[in-house]
């Protein structure tokens, strides 16, 4: 009896949905704690090792899912298919979030940075309110979303050409 086989693309769907939940997971903790505000990244550093080891487990999946078979093209299109995913589930949080959830969240945190800013001896009102006028020209959640989503393809590129290169194995 023969398994069915499936695409590279298909297989990461649910890999990537639950890869963008854990992200999901983390960014709604860190606002409900405060630790977005107060800028406190250690969360983030989880998901910098979850990422990388997630995609790297999800090649694996597919490997045995395809009787130990795994060419390198399969192994990066399920891990950019895994990585974009995530970064797409995540940005629709994001938009959500910012548009929907605390539309004022965005102003906080200028308003938090803009402080931490005039704690600098260093910086003058001219610098401070140029500093601030250039975050808030990159804080767009659409902006950050796109770029969000790239980068995570990027990433998940590198880590799947990786794991393709240590995992391959072709009929």
């Amino acid at each position: 009896m023969e398994t069915k086989q499936i695409t590279p693309g298909k297989f990461s769907i649910n890999y990537g949905l639950i890869l963008g939940i854990i992200m999901v997971l983390i960014a709604v903790t860190m606002y409900a704690t405060g630790m977005m505000l107060e800028g406190k990244q250690w969360p983030m550093y989880l998901y910098y090792i979850i990422f990388p080891a997630f995609i790297i487990y999800t090649i694996s999946q597919y490997k045995k899912h395809n009787s130990g078979f795994l060419t390198l093209s399969d192994a990066l299109k399920t891990g950019v298919a895994t990585a974009a995913i995530s970064a797409l589930v995540y940005a629709i949080y994001n938009i959500l979030f910012n548009y929907v959830i605390d539309p004022e969240f965005m102003g906080k945190m200028m308003e938090i940075t803009r402080e931490k800013l005039y704690e600098n001896p260093n910086m003058t009102e001219d610098m401070v309110d140029n500093s601030v006028e250039m975050m808030e020209k990159f804080s767009n959640p659409i902006l950050g979303s796109a770029i969000w989503i790239g980068l995570s393809a990027i990433f998940g590129l590198i880590y799947a050409l990786v794991g393709g290169l240590v995992m391959k194995k072709e009929a």
